[in-house]
């Protein structure tokens, strides 16, 4: 669990990135959870973009894939969303106490 501050630094960081995913009218799937964890594995903070074609709320969505992944939902701004996951082998971020 990551408190406010370490939240604001992720947020910070993720203004610099684009989005990687997309979610579709399809939703997410269980290969699209599995591309995002490797994702997470090799970058630890990604954003995702859901489409107006996909009929389920973006918080909706970021709640799914979050619990899918294991992974930290860090913000929901419209129709993206960010996720962080701390990775095991490939450590880039280092968050403030």
């Amino acid at each position: 669990m990551i408190n406010s501050r370490q939240r604001a630094q992720l947020r910070g960081l993720a203004n610099r990135i684009e989005a990687i995913f997309q979610v579709g009218k399809g939703g997410t799937s269980t290969e699209m959870c599995a591309q995002i964890d490797n994702a997470l594995e090799a970058r630890e903070l990604i954003k995702i973009s859901v489409l107006e074609s996909c009929g389920t709320p973006v918080r909706e969505v970021a709640g799914e894939v979050a619990s899918a992944t294991k992974a930290e939902v860090v913000q929901v701004i419209g129709r993206r969303f960010v996720l962080y996951k701390p990775s095991r082998d490939h450590k880039t971020i280092v968050l403030v106490k």
